[in-house]
């Protein structure tokens, strides 16, 4: 299957010395005067791509090519703030002598990141159900240890529960939970999230209730901890670089995008994705007409990092899933618009037979 070509100018964010060019797209993307550019479903997909290029247990990297910066940052920002999760929402405080305020501590829980899958679980509704919601105990309490040294300071080995964690949170089953998340149950995606310090004779016991939602309403919802892209930069050697001049030309870029041989000093681009952008190559002289920098328009280099239970390789579906429903959506309001326009002429033309009838 053939490829454009990066070096296709009509894909280029070219970028100078003091400023950046070719900025602005079309007013229809992909589209220019005198020319058909019909879409066509066929040359979408071949020009589409998604490629994973790093995949950690939190975090992925890919590439999203063949679309227009709309839509890779209306998925962005769904990434943000549609993707739902659940997250504590009610915080019943039956007593708290720590030095953190009630609502310092209860804004504290609600950020705690829980590992439950959010398709397992309902919306609240405003009556609190098996269905929607999620009941967790916090009840810790701070005692000397019998037997610790007498000049020690470690708070660790003075007391019990010196600080108190997200393994701390303890989820009490409510109905048919037990059986539902026999398999997975609730409990925070990381145990060492620290919440709060005591000392001996400080307690806390909390009650909290956890429901689904989205980052659009509180942050606490946010599945991602990042969710950014940035253009693929693109090097263009134009002419051979001099080889008293190849390791300067190569500390004018980030490490590792420059390669040059040991013995025949010959330049070549080898990992263009490492490139900041820095333009140190065009405040030289030397290489003037050498090399041109550019970004290309579609072609976005993808970085999420998950904060909740899904893991990063699910993220970008659920996007693609909310985005769907968000068309969806759209194209039944816009039949409903049609169809109330249709109707509405036809009104208007009874409305104009009867007054026609009338005057004959």
């Amino acid at each position: 299957m053939a490829t454009r070509s990066l070096n296709d100018p009509r894909r280029q964010v070219k970028v100078g010395t003091e400023r950046v060019y070719d900025v602005a797209n079309t007013e229809f993307p992909g589209n220019y005067p005198g020319e058909d550019h019909s879409w066509n479903l066929k040359k979408f997909r071949k020009d589409l791509k998604v490629e994973i290029q790093r995949l950690s247990r939190r975090s992925v990297e890919f590439d999203l090519v063949g679309v227009d910066a709309s839509i890779a940052n209306a998925f962005r920002r769904i990434l943000i703030a549609e993707v739902p999760t659940i997250a504590i929402e009610h915080v019943y405080v039956w007593n708290n002598t720590s030095v953190i305020h009630d609502e310092v501590l209860a804004q504290r829980l609600g950020l705690v990141p829980l590992d439950v899958d959010p398709s397992q679980m309902e919306y609240h509704n405003g009556v609190a159900t098996d269905r929607n919601t999620l009941v967790f105990r916090l009840q810790v309490a701070c005692e000397r240890r019998k037997g610790a040294a007498r000049e020690e300071t470690d708070p660790e080995k003075l007391y019990k529960n010196s600080n108190v964690l997200a393994k701390h949170l303890t989820w009490v089953p409510q109905g048919e939970q037990e059986s539902f998340f026999a398999d997975h149950p609730p409990k925070p995606t990381n145990d060492n999230i620290l919440l709060a310090k005591l000392r001996p004779g400080q307690e806390i016991e909390i009650e909290l209730h956890a429901i689904k939602g989205q980052g659009n309403e509180h942050a606490k919802w946010s599945p991602v901890g990042t969710a950014s892209y940035r253009l693929l930069p693109n090097i263009q050697i134009h002419r051979p670089i001099p080889p008293p001049l190849a390791e300067k030309f190569q500390k004018c870029f980030s490490p590792g995008v420059i390669s040059v041989d040991p013995t025949t000093k010959e330049v070549k681009v080898a990992d263009p994705r490492r490139e900041t952008m820095s333009r140190e190559v065009l405040r030289h002289p030397e290489f003037e007409g050498m090399v041109s920098l550019s970004r290309i328009r579609d072609f976005f280099l993808f970085k999420i990092e998950t904060e909740s239970a899904y893991p990063p390789e699910r993220l970008f579906t659920e996007a693609v899933t909310v985005f769907r429903d968000k068309v969806k959506r759209l194209k039944v309001a816009a039949q409903a618009l049609a169809v109330e326009a249709a109707q509405a002429r036809e009104g208007e033309a009874d409305a104009d037979a009867d007054a026609a009838m009338e005057t004959d």
